[in-house]
């Protein structure tokens, strides 16, 4: 019975025994799943890294199938549309995932896409700093 009690708080009782490493793995796994899922492209590298109430993220190897036959036909400002549209129409799903893995609300998710690099770019701000088992591995800058 008292689990059922506490079954609403079960997500941050989880986030605070995890480590910030697991949530940053655990973060880019389910955007490489994502972009799998929905672009039916699987990106060669995702990098997570929480910073306090900020997160960054970057995505090597985003270019899909499309994308790159367009390249390759010299139609590159069509490429780079296509890019820009994919992206913004991932992002909502990738607000809501960082969302449900951190427990805390993404208050601007500020990203770039490059078709020239093949790399996403994501800053997601945070309304708070997540709760994890090893806070101290937050402030990875201030060492």
């Amino acid at each position: 019975m008292t689990d059922e009690l506490n079954e609403p708080t079960a997500q941050k009782a989880t986030n605070r025994q995890q480590t910030v490493g697991q949530l940053e793995r655990s973060i880019s796994q389910k955007i490489q799943a994502l972009y799998k899922q929905h672009l039916a492209h699987q990106p060669s590298k995702v990098t997570c890294q929480l910073f306090d109430n900020k997160m960054a993220v970057i995505i090597e190897n985003t270019i899909t199938q499309p994308e790159q036959l367009l390249m390759e036909e010299g139609k590159m400002d069509l490429a780079e549309q296509v890019r820009s549209d994919l992206h913004e129409a991932i992002r909502p799903q990738i607000k809501a995932l960082i969302e449900e893995i951190l427990d805390v609300q993404v208050l601007d998710l500020l990203s770039d896409a490059r078709i020239s690099t093949a790399r996403t770019g994501i800053i997601a701000m945070l309304s708070k700093t997540p709760e994890v088992r090893n806070p101290e591995a937050l402030s990875k800058s201030k060492k």
